[in-house]
């Protein structure tokens, strides 16, 4: 790579004018130009001349300079460079090499032309098999972990869901619990006890069959301290192996949906001990009994394929090609990918293309969820006092924030779920009226610090100049997906925007306000944490329906009227899809599911 950077670096100084003839350097100006001395200046000549990228015909005598001729043209060299270190997963390179060396070229045009048609779904030859249907797509974040004890976002939540199994799932279309690894469970009158009975023949991906002791293995792992899920098994006293295909669970509480829990994905199933290797060895290449099987993963790319061997319905696709471009792709790129999956962020460089014609698919759906602002109420600060805190929600026009920001924001949002928001009624304050407020307060112009992930940054950038039009000056915190999770940032600031995903209904909610890796836990003080707990375990009490939404809304409506949390917007998720993508829908995690989706070939 650094012989190719110092052909360009060189071509871009002499060869620019040279259409192809020999040019005069003299080997000072090229050591100047290399930032080396003239002695390095000669290695690297010889060593470009053994790559026969230059010629190089030293001046002999006095007044006879020294000639330097470019072999391969730059544009096709640049281009060449670019795929290659592509095509090995050095997309970063690939753009920062298109960035720095190709201004005055077509490079660009012609990498994001090769670019674009590697990503959709293809008919290949993988492992021998022929005629294999293939997805590829980019994506701009990666994996923060597949351990299912330590998940928090979507896209991880998306992946686990394909590469492991779970004893029971959540079917959204019937909108009832479904069977999956268990095909049969019950429970007590009192709901503490729960009972599940395992098929036979369900298979871990490297061939071994799945038993009661895989599943106690993965719920004792769950229990284990540090694990930010561990509230899914908060009420669990014991696991219990009745045979090889019969597992029990005994509570301390009641819980009438616990079955509902086992559908989230958190409690995938491992295989016990790992499988025979050590921990550390096995988050390298995770080994589950999902729909597909993971081949390969690294920081760039992940491929899954489809597990032959599946005990449910195979997947209709054969293999899923993940490509994992750097976070600052996004600017380093000036072009629009191809919307394959999900909703591109709401990001005016780059917003969702049209349709290329009027025979391709679209997709649509309101995002089951909400983006919210959260107050660090255990943090010394104006954030403490609730008619403040009150102050800056009203600021919150979230209709202005929509209308000036338009994308994927698609409704205020005063709740939740979308339906709430419908419901609810804001009273309309006028400015000067909120300005009375603040004043009220004895507010002394402190500085707040505002936290957010570069996905909300245009959010976070449009309320702290909201509320700076109120004299409360705010510096942003802008961080991306390694660092937004470090607790030293998160307890430094005074709020943070967030989003949050109703996946899994009831679970998710619960999950939003006890995952130990969640803001909440970060920011709520212990008094009303401790409060929301005993609100839970109230609603997980009752066998009805009607009774733990009435108690889980009494949480919500509490942190939203007291201030604790701000709700800004529902997002509106979108996609386009080839007219020959067929089975494509929204999953609950707002990614489209692998396993329906199938092409169709021309006859």
């Amino acid at each position: 790579m650094l012989t190719a950077e110092r052909y360009l670096t060189l071509y871009d100084r002499f060869g620019v004018a040279s259409a192809g003839l020999p040019v005069e350097a003299t080997l000072e100006e090229l050591a100047e130009t290399l930032f080396c001395t003239p002695r390095n200046a000669k290695l690297v000549l010889k060593k470009l001349e053994e790559e026969g990228l230059i010629a190089w015909l030293p001046g002999r005598g006095r007044g006879n300079r020294s000639r330097l001729a470019f072999k391969a043209d730059k544009e096709d060299y640049l281009v060449a460079l670019a795929t290659s270190n592509a095509e090995n997963g050095n997309y970063r390179i690939a753009f920062e090499l298109l960035e720095t060396y190709g201004g005055s070229t077509e490079a660009r045009t012609r990498f994001v032309q090769w670019l674009n048609g590697r990503f959709g779904l293809h008919q290949e030859t993988v492992g021998g098999h022929e005629d294999c249907d293939t997805l590829r797509f980019p994506v701009y974040r990666t994996v923060q972990t597949l351990d299912p004890g330590q998940v928090n976002y979507a896209f991880d939540a998306h992946l686990l869901e394909h590469i492991f199994d779970r004893l029971v799932t959540y079917d959204e279309q019937l909108e009832r619990i479904v069977p999956s690894v268990a095909h049969t469970w019950s429970s007590d009158e009192s709901a503490t006890v729960w009972t599940f009975h395992l098929r036979k023949g369900v298979l871990f991906h490297n061939g071994r069959e799945l038993t009661a002791e895989d599943v106690a293995f993965s719920f004792e792992r769950l229990r284990r301290p540090g694990t930010a899920n561990r509230w899914i098994v908060r009420s669990l006293d014991a696991v219990e192996i009745v045979g090889p295909r019969c597992i029990r669970f005994l509570l301390h509480k009641p819980n009438f949906i616990f079955d509902r829990f086992l559908c989230a994905t958190a409690t995938s199933i491992l295989p016990r001990n790992y499988g025979g290797m050590s921990e550390e060895d096995y988050w390298l290449l995770p080994c589950g009994s999902g729909p597909f099987l993971l081949l390969s993963l690294s920081d760039h790319r992940i491929e899954l394929s489809a597990h032959r061997a599946y005990f449910a319905e195979r997947p209709l696709l054969d293999g899923v090609d993940i490509v994992i471009l750097p976070e600052d792709c996004r600017e380093l790129s000036t072009f629009g990918l191809p919307s394959i999956l999900q909703t591109h962020d709401s990001d005016p460089l780059h917003p969702l293309k049209s349709a290329p014609s009027p025979d391709w698919q679209s997709l649509a759906r309101l995002c089951k969820g909400c983006t919210l602002l959260t107050w660090n109420t255990n943090k010394a600060g104006w954030q403490q006092h609730e008619t403040f805190r009150r102050a800056v929600f009203l600021m919150a026009n979230r209709e202005r924030m929509i209308a000036d920001l338009g994308g994927e924001r698609a409704l205020a949002a005063y709740a939740i779920r979308p339906e709430d928001s419908l419901k609810y009624m804001p009273r309309a304050v006028s400015d000067e009226d909120i300005r009375t407020m603040l004043e009220g307060t004895g507010y002394d112009g402190q500085p707040l610090r505002l936290l957010v992930h570069d996905k909300y940054e245009m959010d976070g950038r449009w309320f702290a100049n909201r509320i700076g039009q109120f004299g409360i000056p705010c510096k942003l915190v802008v961080a991306g997906w390694k660092e937004i999770d470090f607790p030293e940032l998160i307890n430094g600031c005074d709020f943070t925007f967030s989003g949050l995903v109703i996946a899994e209904d009831e679970i998710c909610e619960i999950d939003f306000y006890e995952h130990e890796a969640c803001v909440m836990n970060y920011y709520l003080d212990k008094g009303i944490k401790a409060w929301i707990v005993d609100r839970i375990d109230e609603a997980l009490a009752s066998p009805h329906a009607q009774d733990r939404w009435r108690i889980m809304r009494v949480i919500e409506t509490r942190l939203r009227d007291e201030y604790y949390i701000c709700f800004l917007h529902h997002r509106r998720l979108n996609t386009i899809l080839h007219p020959s993508v067929k089975g494509a829908a929204f999953g609950s995690n707002g990614w489209i599911d692998f396993r329906r989706i199938w092409l169709e070939h021309a006859v």
